[in-house]
């Protein structure tokens, strides 16, 4: 198969995923890092038609899963998504968007059904909702009730944002940041295709005195047709929005033979592990192409692997 170079990537091999242009780190610490990562990597699913069946056949147990809100869907589907992926025996963690909860009584049911579904950890964001449906405009507000009412969950991760959040000032985001840490017990990163970019924000948070790990939010191994299909069953325009969020998404993602993230995992390895910036850990996006991320991530660990033995 002749070789050709796609955003970092060589030619498919003959599992037909591509190996990565510079090979996997050849320092051992490095190598270690990456390896210690793509092992304790999360996976980010959206609650549709097909996700349960498509993540039970092809995710290991011990891999993490986050399940995303929509503002088009609303909670429910999410709670119901985490609720049947941990009865399958994985770690599955909700979403919970603070605008689409609309009061202490609706959140305490919320926690309730969770905690009754065997559901250790949330994802808590302020959603995206035009108008809160009750008295929770943010997540700051959604973090601060469930701790004043001792409903605070074994994780509880908050969103990180490398390159800004749509319109607001990057100060108010920051500081939206340092409020809400000492609720949470780890950030994950929205979608960022700039190494560097994510390495200098995680050090400025550090920075600013953010001492939670942080988990880099990177797009799984991704087919163009998979997303158009993702975008049809969102609707096109609510599909926009939630693609808007995410920088460059559609660019990167409309390719030919679709996207695959080994250049970013490429330019983050070097940083894994170290304590200026606390950046420890991946989180896949994986827009229900479960089965080709997992390949990708196998691929990834037997080169690693290759590499200590040789």
């Amino acid at each position: 198969m002749p070789t050709e170079v796609r955003d970092g990537t060589r030619a498919p091999t003959r599992a037909g995923l591509p190996t990565p242009a510079d090979g996997p780190p050849t320092g051992h610490g490095a190598r270690t890092a990456l390896e210690r990562a793509l092992r304790a990597a999360s996976y980010e699913v959206l609650p549709l038609r097909g996700a349960e069946e498509s993540v039970v056949e092809h995710v290991p147990r011990a891999v993490p899963l986050t399940v995303t809100v929509t503002e088009a869907k609303g909670l429910v589907p999410t709670l119901e998504l985490a609720e049947r992926l941990t009865g399958h025996g994985f770690t599955a963690t909700p979403h919970l968007a603070a605008r689409l909860v609309r009061d202490a009584a609706h959140l305490a049911e919320v926690v309730a059904r969770l905690r009754a579904a065997g559901v250790s950890g949330v994802f808590v964001v302020g959603g995206d909702a035009a108008e809160p449906a009750g008295t929770f405009p943010d997540a700051l507000s959604l973090l601060e009730a469930l701790d004043t009412t001792g409903s605070r969950f074994e994780t509880v991760g908050i969103g990180g944002y490398p390159e800004g959040h749509g319109h607001i000032d990057p100060e108010l985001i920051d500081r939206a940041l340092e409020q809400k840490a000492p609720h949470a017990t780890h950030v994950t990163t929205q979608l960022c295709f700039s190494a560097a970019t994510t390495v200098a924000w995680a050090r400025e948070v550090s920075r600013r005195g953010v001492d939670l790990p942080i988990r880099v939010g990177l797009p799984g191994a991704v087919t163009r047709q998979r997303l158009v299909r993702i975008s049809a069953r969102l609707g096109l325009g609510r599909s926009a929005r939630f693609l808007a969020k995410q920088q460059g998404v559609l660019g990167r993602f409309f390719l030919p033979h679709g996207y695959r993230p080994d250049r970013l995992v490429d330019g983050l390895a070097p940083t894994l592990g170290r304590p200026e910036h606390r950046v420890q850990g991946f989180h896949f996006f994986t827009f229900n192409e479960v089965a080709r991320t997992e390949a990708w991530r196998q691929e990834w660990l037997a080169r690693l692997s290759d590499a200590g033995t040789g």
